[in-house]
């Protein structure tokens, strides 16, 4: 299916996935230019989430999943509706600020052999977010609390987030788009991973800025706060024994299994509940991909 677009935004489409996001998703697509076809993928919202899609934007096609396939499963459904020569991936609880889109596609000409050319992303107190980094296998050799300094120009990336993506659709089709064993988190480090192995750069754009609130379609409950630590673990390690085999992901998984289920008691015995929780969640997702699991 080819979508048309308008002039100022030749050959777009815009695509994002939505989880109980009514708190954000409204603002979201009020930043977007209007004439440009948009796909929303909703994960099983049981919330206000679509009613507002169809008010703000009611040509938009929507993809209601019964269940919730995941971030990368979900994002996958959008893009393949999207046949276009440029894909807008953006998150629910990002808007575009003024000109963002203009400068994206600026320097999309200036990089031809960018497959993703990222925003700048700003907190919703005007200060930078952090939003590309070194190859995910290099992080362990940083400090962990790192202050980099905000890129005074364009700057190609080993990493950038998939808070707002303009991906170039020749280097989805030779990627292939997310990873569907991965059902949360790094799905977006597979991602770029892949695209690097492929032949395309990454480059975050530092005049196009998005604003980002950050955890937008995240509820606050006992039981999502369980699902993002399993997950969190178990997609680490699938990400490490895909590149660097199963001996790198038992050095990673064997650490994490002594200091897990040596920290989740206490926590859970103490006032530290909620520490508790996440750590049991990590010692859990860890376990589940060492005895084969899948992430669903």
């Amino acid at each position: 299916m080819t979508q048309a677009a308008t002039p100022s935004h030749p050959a777009l489409t815009i695509v994002t996935v939505t989880h109980f996001s009514e708190r954000v998703i409204g603002e979201c697509l009020a930043t977007l230019p209007p004439g440009v076809p948009v796909v929303v993928t909703d994960n099983a919202s049981g919330d206000a989430t679509r009613e507002i899609i169809r008010r703000v934007i009611p040509d938009a096609t929507v993809i209601a999943n019964p269940v919730g396939v995941g971030f990368g499963n979900a994002a996958n459904q959008g893009l393949a509706r999207a046949q276009t020569d440029f894909v807008l991936l953006i998150n629910p609880d990002a808007k575009l600020q003024p000109g963002c889109l203009e400068r994206l596609f600026a320097a999309a000409e200036r990089y031809p052999k960018a497959g993703v050319l990222a925003p700048a992303l700003k907190t919703p107190a005007g200060d930078w977010e952090v939003s590309h980094d070194v190859d995910m296998f290099l992080r362990a050799s940083y400090p962990r609390r790192r202050l980099d300094p905000e890129p005074e120009g364009d700057i190609c990336a080993d990493y950038v987030s998939g808070a707002a993506m303009l991906l170039r659709r020749q280097a989805l089709d030779v990627v292939g788009g997310f990873d569907p064993a991965i059902f949360l988190y790094y799905e977006d480090d597979d991602f770029c991973i892949r695209l690097r192995k492929a032949g395309w750069t990454l480059v975050r754009v530092a005049d196009a800025v998005v604003d980002h609130v950050g955890g937008g379609s995240i509820r606050r409950s006992w039981d999502k706060h369980w699902e993002k630590f399993w997950h969190m673990a178990w997609s680490r390690l699938y990400v490490e024994r895909k590149y660097r085999g199963w001996a790198a992901a038992w050095r990673i998984a064997l650490p994490a299994l002594l200091r897990f289920g040596a920290k989740a008691p206490f926590y859970l015995l103490t006032d530290f509940r909620q520490k508790g929780l996440r750590d049991t969640a990590r010692w859990c997702g860890t376990l589940a991909f060492l005895l084969g699991m899948k992430s669903k």
